[in-house]
């Protein structure tokens, strides 16, 4: 028997040398009358490219060129029985038939049902696992059923039989909708195409190029190809050079593994391939990565003397993932410089070309990337995620504000009046603690908001509330709907959200490339919804980005910055390993050569172990790693200059280099070689230099102008300028004040307000006066406390047991206390202000005392209540906490009014926890005549602060005093102390 099969050396332009060979032997006159299958239909248009070249651009009628992965009967000669075939099952129709599957064998098995999304998600494996099968042509109920149950353990028995259930089931649906699999369709089509073509060869050339992977279907059909009168089979990179006993010894994980099972299936011979007429490669590429490559019983060959050619290649190993995109984007960059040189990154990691194609942006650069955007990452899609997500969230702030603040949202209004409404929403309702549920929620933030909200504010509620409308309605999370009904409502939603006061929702949302793609997806998707079982709203989110996951559109969006002079580039190319195969360019850059990103982590499935999957016949998960193998081979000979990157870190953890890049780099170290290293790591470390040194700034030395100095202050604001004198600075002279973050957590200042509420309620009402109920009145005073704050639910009867255990407490203090004195009056909350002279003008003291006792001699106690840290005793004496010892001092000036002037005979913190110790005294000075001295001393030592900031000549520095605490860590960040720090006197 004998074949025509031929190979064309890795480093060989491969479709160059195709379309070369083709015009020699056919000239342009008999071009149409051929046919050439390639692998993928990237491969197939790099092809018609090649023609072109080859002729110089000339007009010409091409053969007929299809991508044999993914075959249309249209170009094939196909016999009757293959156009007998039944259509195809739409992908969405079939994965919505497998949940039904899985949600029924779930119930009659008693397990509680997962979500939708989880069984879509499940489903999709579960089809993978179908399609595997179908590809190998292994009947998987058969395999399943030759499966030892006994020996598994028990849930891989349990998974055995719910596979031999839907296995069973599957065939019989299949028949009654009168459809068949996709990848089934494929395999028959291909076995048809054979038995057409073995039974009548074709009149025309036949050429079978560029196949890498071993699947019995395109065995068959290259089989008798290879056979055809005018036939051809026609391999990239196979190994001729290796010696036999080394062919013998490959694994699955090996780059020629894939080729030598097809050629098994084949039936031919490694020595009946014959050389392709090509080029002469410019290099010895491919014997030196074949060499490092081979298996672990043929290492003994390294110590063989050989030349090893590493011309044209270089290593690139950058810190992380973000400094080798900016490296990888400088080379793409720079070979623009050679005219007509064409570069491309070749990597199967999507967020490192995604981090390129940006750093490309900075030149002006827009890549051609081959991968296309994800569906589930374009406008459209993520407006119906995110209106999906806001309302299973019900309305919480972040979710909210990320809807209204998306591109295609306006509510009616033009998008920028929406996007001006939405910041004043947020600035004025969402920013602190998370508003109520729901529209009425956020209307009763508008009603209790600081300051009135513009008149934008309401309307755009009130428009978010018509547009929300469909989806609310079916949103209730005690009501299962229908998922039809729910992606309805969303869609009719999303529409609502998009209009414009000129264009329709609908009009927005599904133009262009991507919103074309998403309707279609939806379209294709609706009708599969529709028998579904009835799940909760709040599913919706995970099932959209459930069934969206996957796909992918080719969009032109990117390069609608065409009018500020910026198009995709013809020279600069972003492949995957697919589209990669079978092409080549001047300038080659392997990204991303990572264990577990390239090769990929092998991985069985979520539903056989890797004996059942052996059993069963399945392909081990190791073949993937040897066609990424082979991709990789085929990608470092595809170009005169490579570059084979791998960062050291990844997503923050060490990162381990590709095993092949390992087997590379060992071999040529006991060669005494090593891979030179490419200068990208240093343009990407200068390209954001300035042209000339830096010159070191200083911290910031602000000295404003006297009449511009705070004249006014709060006693707790004192503490602060104490130790950090910028916060006083760049909250009073130049007014700024950090936003409160979005649904911020309820923590301990809000506790402490509770706190304090509560006591002064019972306080305002009883005063000096202590009676048999104040025990229970407490209880109430807390209770109303809060009631008034209106907290969540959950919030609420978290705090509750712990503020009646307070209130318990004080009970029992407070009447201790109150039996061993003479109280003329209690002051609760008492505000208090005081004016002192200073070398600037009067300055003016306020403060709010959280509580003073007058006793029966006109002496004070000045209590102060603490839910969080109390000061250090030490910290008091020497003054770095002079809240009370100045409170006291005000009192003694007359500052709090005449009912409560006179000494401060006694001090204390009343910690107030609410937990196992409820509450706690703690007096940090006993002795009234060191009360009096501290009162003193805390008087004279704030005259002289005032003092020293009315010369203009004091700067505001931010925490001169590395050990005091300061409580506005926001002006520390503002202030860059975190760049100062231990920068020593140079900076």
């Amino acid at each position: 028997m004998t074949f025509s099969l031929w190979n064309i050396a890795a480093g060989s332009p491969f479709l160059d040398a195709l379309a070369a060979r083709w015009l020699r032997l056919h000239g342009q006159d008999a071009l149409a009358e051929g046919l050439i299958l390639l692998p993928t239909r990237r491969a197939a248009r790099g092809l018609s490219e090649a023609f072109l070249r080859a002729t110089d651009g000339r007009p010409l009628i091409l053969p007929r060129i299809a991508a044999i992965g993914a075959p249309d009967e249209a170009p094939l000669a196909l016999g009757a029985g293959a156009l007998a075939l039944p259509p195809a099952m739409p992908e969405a129709e079939r994965l919505a038939t497998l949940s039904r599957l899985i949600i029924a064998l779930e119930e009659a098995s008693g397990t509680a049902r997962p979500g939708l999304d989880a069984t879509w998600r499940l489903a999709r494996e579960l089809a993978s696992l179908m399609d595997e099968a179908a590809r190998a042509e292994i009947a998987l109920s058969a395999a399943l059923a030759a499966s030892v149950p006994e020996e598994l353990a028990a849930h891989w028995q349990k998974t055995l039989t719910f596979l031999a259930i839907a296995t069973d089931q599957w065939p019989r649906i299949m028949e009654e909708f009168g459809l068949i699999d996709a990848v089934g369709r494929q395999v028959q089509l291909l076995h048809a195409q054979a038995e057409a073509w073995a039974g009548i060869p074709p009149s025309h050339p036949v050429w079978i190029a560029g196949l890498t992977a071993s699947r019995p279907s395109l065995a068959h059909i290259a089989r008798v190809v290879a056979q055809l009168p005018q036939g051809a089979v026609i391999f990239q990179g196979l190994d001729q050079a290796m010696p036999e006993e080394v062919w013998r010894l490959l694994t699955p994980g090996h780059p020629q593994a894939g080729m030598q099972r097809l050629l098994a299936g084949i039936g031919a011979r490694r020595e009946e391939v014959q050389p392709f007429p090509a080029e002469p490669v410019p290099h010895g590429r491919e014997a030196l990565l074949a060499r490092a490559l081979l298996p672990a019983e043929a290492l003994s060959h390294w110590r063989e003397p050989a030349t090893l050619d590493i011309a044209g290649l270089y290593r690139l190993s950058a810190a992380d993932q973000q400094q080798e995109a900016l490296a990888i984007a400088t080379i793409l960059r720079d070979t623009l410089e050679t005219p007509a040189a064409r570069a491309v990154l070749i990597t199967p990691d999507r967020v490192l070309a995604a981090r390129v194609a940006a750093e490309l942006g900075r030149f002006g650069i827009i890549a051609d990337d081959s991968a296309g955007e994800p569906l589930i990452e374009t406008p459209g899609a993520t407006l119906l995620r995110l209106a999906a997500r806001a309302v299973a969230d019900r309305l919480a702030p972040v979710s909210l504000l990320a809807l209204l603040k998306h591109p295609m949202t306006a509510v009616g209004l033009a998008p920028a009046s929406c996007r001006a409404a939405a910041r004043a929403l947020e600035r004025h309702c969402l920013r602190g603690p998370r508003p109520s549920a729901g529209l009425q929620g956020l209307r009763q933030a508008v009603a209790m908001a600081r300051e009135e909200p513009p008149a934008s504010v309401p309307d755009l509620l009130d428009r978010l509330e018509a547009a929300l409308l469909p989806l609310l309605r079916v949103a209730d999370g005690t009501i299962l709907q229908s998922p039809a009904t729910l992606f309805d409502a969303l869609v009719e939603t999303a529409e609502a959200l998009a209009a414009t006061a000129e264009d329709a929702g609908a009009e927005r949302l599904w133009s262009g490339e991507e919103g074309e793609a998403l309707a279609t997806a939806l379209a294709e998707l609706r009708p599969a919804l529709a028998p579904l079982p009835e799940t909760r709203p709040a599913v919706l989110p995970g099932l959209l980005d459930a069934v969206l996951e996957g796909r992918v559109v080719r969009s032109r969006r990117a390069i609608r910055g065409a009018a500020d002079g910026i198009e995709m580039h013809p020279r600069i190319l972003i492949w995957g390993l697919v589209e990669a195969r079978l092409q080549s360019a001047d300038v080659v850059v392997l990204g991303g050569l990572v264990e577990g990103i390239w090769p990929p982590a092998p991985d069985p499935g979520p539903w056989l172990s890797r004996r059942m999957r052996a059993e069963a016949g399945l392909p081990s998960p190791e073949e993937e790693i040897g066609q990424a193998a082979h991709d990789f081979l085929g990608s470092a000979c595809a170009g005169a200059t490579v570059i084979l990157s791998a960062p050291r870190r990844l997503g923050g953890a060490p990162a381990v280099p590709a095993r092949w890049l390992k087997r590379l780099e060992a071999m040529l170290a006991g060669q005494g070689l090593s891979l030179p290293g490419h200068p990208a790591l240093a343009w990407a470390a200068a390209i954001d230099q300035p042209a000339s040194p830096p010159a070191p700034a200083r911290p910031p030395v602000p000295r404003p102008a006297l009449a511009l100095r705070p004249r006014r202050l709060s006693i707790t604001e004192i503490e602060t300028w104490l130790a950090d004198p910028y916060a006083i600075y760049a909250r009073h002279v130049l007014r700024l004040k950090e936003l409160d973050p979005l649904d911020q957590a309820t923590d301990a200042a809000d506790y402490g307000r509770l706190v304090h509420a509560g006591v002064q309620h019972f306080l305002s009402e009883a005063g000096a006066e202590w009676r048999p109920d104040a025990p229970r009145r407490l209880r109430i005073a807390m209770e109303r406390a809060l009631g008034e704050a209106r907290l969540r639910p959950a919030l609420a009867n978290w705090w509750r047991p712990r503020l009646l255990r307070i209130a318990d407490w004080i009970a029992e203090v407070e009447a201790a206390r109150r039996a061993g004195l003479s109280l003329r009056a209690i002051g609760t909350e008492v505000a208090g202000k005081w004016q002192l002279s200073a070398p600037g003008g009067p300055f003016l003291l306020t403060g709010r005392a959280d509580r003073i006792e007058r006793r029966a001699d006109g002496s004070l106690t000045l209590i102060d209540y603490k839910t969080g840290t109390v000061p250090q005793k030490s910290r008091v004496k020497d003054g770095h906490a002079p809240q009370l010892p100045l409170e006291a001092a005000m009192a003694a000036a007359g500052g709090f009014g005449d009912d409560y002037m006179g000494p401060t005979v006694e001090m204390a913190y009343w910690r107030l926890r609410g937990g196992a110790d409820p509450g706690e005294v703690i007096t940090p000075i006993e002795d009234t005549d060191e009360i009096a001295a501290l009162v003193a001393q805390s008087e004279t030592a704030l005259r002289a602060l005032i003092a020293g900031f009315d010369n203009i000549g004091k700067p505001y520095l931010a925490r001169p005093h590395p050990g005091r605490a300061a409580r506005d860590s926001a002006y520390g960040r503002l202030a860059r102390m975190a760049e100062w720090a231990g920068a020593g006197e140079d900076s």
